[in-house]
């Protein structure tokens, strides 16, 4: 059902979904470019469409009743951004428990322009040794696309260089927005 209302609603807002990779048990989903809230509706129903479930990192300020109940039930996980914890330990922890688990972070971690991505996304791909898929929002062609899995190698500058230029070309709701340089 969610899934039949997930495509509808797409359908009707003009948006497509590509997905040319398989439903991986676990995974670290990296989304970009992120310029607007937007980006975490479309990316929860294109996921949905896919009859996929993917929990997420979001700022704890946003954990307080309802919605904290709404953001639990959809897989929310609150981040303390203002406290240096265990958060890629933790996470990577919740791969080694579950048997299917998948979580998607933005890297920018805001909606303004960062080029300097936070690159917990990919210490928590390589301390749990998942894969990446790499997901984007691109407004302008108005496509939504899981498409590309990286595996990271431990070259963290290398791997970054990769993976920033496979969203060199996506186009943000806010272009100005994002930048990968």
């Amino acid at each position: 059902m969610k899934k039949a209302i997930s495509r509808f609603i797409l359908h009707i807002a003009g948006w497509k979904v590509i997905c040319t990779i398989p439903d991986l048990e676990k995974c670290v989903i990296c989304v970009a470019p992120h310029t607007s809230n937007w980006d975490f509706i479309l990316g929860k129903l294109a996921y949905l469409s896919l009859g996929r479930f993917a929990g997420f990192l979001i700022k704890k300020d946003w954990f307080f009743f309802p919605f904290n109940v709404i953001f639990k039930s959809m897989g929310g996980v609150p981040v303390d951004r203002d406290r240096k914890t265990d958060l890629v330990d933790q996470i990577a922890q919740q791969f080694k428990i579950r048997k299917r688990f998948s979580v998607a972070i933005t890297p920018e971690a805001t909606r303004k322009r960062n080029p300097n991505w936070k690159m917990g996304f990919y210490y928590i791909a390589l301390k749990a040794e998942v894969p990446i898929v790499l997901a984007y929002l691109d407004y302008k062609k108005k496509e939504i696309g899981l498409t590309e899995i990286f595996y990271p190698t431990g070259d963290e500058q290398t791997d970054l260089k990769k993976i920033k230029e496979f969203y060199r070309n996506k186009n943000g709701r806010f272009p100005e927005r994002f930048a990968i340089e």
